[in-house]
């Protein structure tokens, strides 16, 4: 039998993320042993993995470092036997852990006084002892599948939140120039190694890494992307890892972070050169150990996480001038993939272009069939500072403005964001801005933090008006 007081060095290895089919997991927590070994007889041959303690404080040890689906607890122990008070304590530890973890109480000293507060301060039932078998089996069977379906509640509600319901993009590649890229993917895809993907901004490397995980065996669960870049230091950790009621001012209630959601999936971290040098080492903690906490929690969660990040600037000379770890960088490129810019794959423009042209023409409801040969010949000649992304706005921009049914070289308006055709008294407020991003960028080699200091903007600011001008 397992002595109540069991030592927690060797806990039960953490389940997995499919937590709706592994054995619910009870914490007991009495100090009589009696009671523990009467638990254990009877939640074990119900199908429950138990673990007994015998005091307030092995109870809170337990509780940060195992996942648990309910807990039972005494509400006297021996330092004080009728008033509740340690159990009441602990009880309120419990629901700020994690309020929507089931605890239910036990006392042999019940009464409807200590049963009104236990249900006040976040108590699901409450059990006099001796309990009625039959009575303590339901409550719990109750308690843990309500706790389940919150769990699975959360996890759909962040996906819903997160995920883009189209789908993986469709990976249009047959230039010279993508072979090496299509040949790498095809090694790589199946596997688990970390991918770093670079290229200049808009090249396609999301649409890389949406190939990379949908040929992986992961490919049935999630791929979340984060822009890593664009988040604010000041949320950075709530993002990625979650938080914890009460953690910060505004956290009225627990969150799941981007890498739970991944679990068992893949997270793709966008931008990932520009991570501030103090965030990365919460990075290269869970990229080691699979161990993370959500902010404001000292509990550990573990998660099996395929890491696909993604840069357009030189980590080996960041890591050379401070700017990045080391050994972050060789964790993430198990294998590089190099995106080329799209002037050096001009053979995929046309399908590009009526990929795009399909798209647009679909979801806006227009009835226009192709290009015009020099509108055609415009896309092919055009220096696609933008890349990719740049084609895509400027194919949606021709289809809304478009008359006819094929698109002409006006409609992409392609020439007033040529360099050489730049007269400021001819351009609108909206076109001078995108001009100055873009030659701003330039400038710093597409270092999006430099190119925002520059411009005076943050860099949160700064990816907006990016996203906004297809650049």
């Amino acid at each position: 039998m397992p002595n109540p007081a069991k030592s927690l060095s060797s806990p039960s290895p953490a389940p997995s993320r499919d937590s709706q089919h592994r054995a619910p997991r009870v914490l007991a927590a009495d100090d009589q042993r009696p009671i523990l070994e009467a638990l254990e007889l009877l939640l074990r041959p119900q199908g429950y993995a138990v673990d007994t303690v015998s005091s307030p404080v092995l109870a809170r040890e337990a509780l940060t470092t195992e996942f648990y689906d309910a807990v039972l607890i005494d509400l006297n122990y021996t330092r004080d036997t009728t008033s509740g008070r340690e159990g009441l304590d602990l009880l309120s530890e419990i629901v700020a852990l994690d309020s929507s973890l089931p605890v239910i109480v036990m006392t042999a000293w019940g009464n409807v006084e200590l049963a009104v507060e236990a249900m006040r301060r976040g108590a699901r039932d409450f059990i006099q002892k001796p309990w009625e078998n039959e009575r303590l089996l339901n409550i719990l069977r109750t308690q843990v599948e309500l706790y389940r379906a919150l769990q699975r509640a959360e996890r759909l509600a962040a996906e819903n939140r997160l995920l883009q319901a189209q789908g993986r993009a469709e990976f249009i590649a047959s230039a010279p120039s993508m072979q090496p890229v299509l040949e790498a993917i095809a090694r790589v895809g199946p596997s688990d190694a970390n991918v770093l993907i670079t290229g200049e901004h808009g090249s396609g490397k999301e649409v890389v890494a949406q190939t990379l995980h949908a040929l992986s065996p992961r490919a049935g669960r999630p791929l979340v992307a984060v822009n890593t870049g664009a988040l604010a230091e000041g949320v950075f950790e709530s993002e990625l890892f979650g938080h914890v009621k009460g953690a910060f001012t505004d956290a009225r209630t627990d969150r799941i972070g981007r890498f739970e959601l991944a679990d068992g999936g893949t997270i793709f971290l966008d931008e990932i050169g520009n991570v501030p040098i103090r965030q990365q080492a919460k990075l290269l903690r869970v990229l080691e150990s699979g161990e993370m906490e959500r902010l404001g929690s000292s509990r550990s969660r573990r998660v099996d996480v395929r890491i696909i990040s993604a840069t357009n600037t030189d980590l080996q000379a960041a890591c050379a001038a401070g700017q990045f770890r080391e050994d972050l960088l060789f964790r993430l490129n198990t294998v590089e993939i190099h995106v080329p810019p799209l002037r050096e794959r001009r053979d995929d423009i046309p399908a590009l272009a009526v990929h795009f042209l399909r798209r647009y023409a679909s979801r806006y409801r227009r009835e226009i069939g192709g290009f015009e040969d020099s509108a055609l010949q415009v896309l092919l000649q055009y220096s696609w500072p933008g890349n990719v992304r740049e084609l895509e706005h400027t194919l949606e921009r021709a289809v809304l403005m478009c008359r006819g049914q094929e698109i002409q070289p006006a409609d992409l308006g392609l020439n007033l964001l040529r360099p050489q055709a730049q007269n400021p008294d001819d351009l609108s407020l909206e076109s001078v801005e995108a001009l100055l991003i873009r030659k701003a960028l330039q400038r710093f080699q597409g270092n999006v933090s430099q190119a925002a200091e520059a411009l005076g903007l943050s860099r949160g600011a700064l990816y907006r008006r990016m996203e906004k001008y297809g650049l």
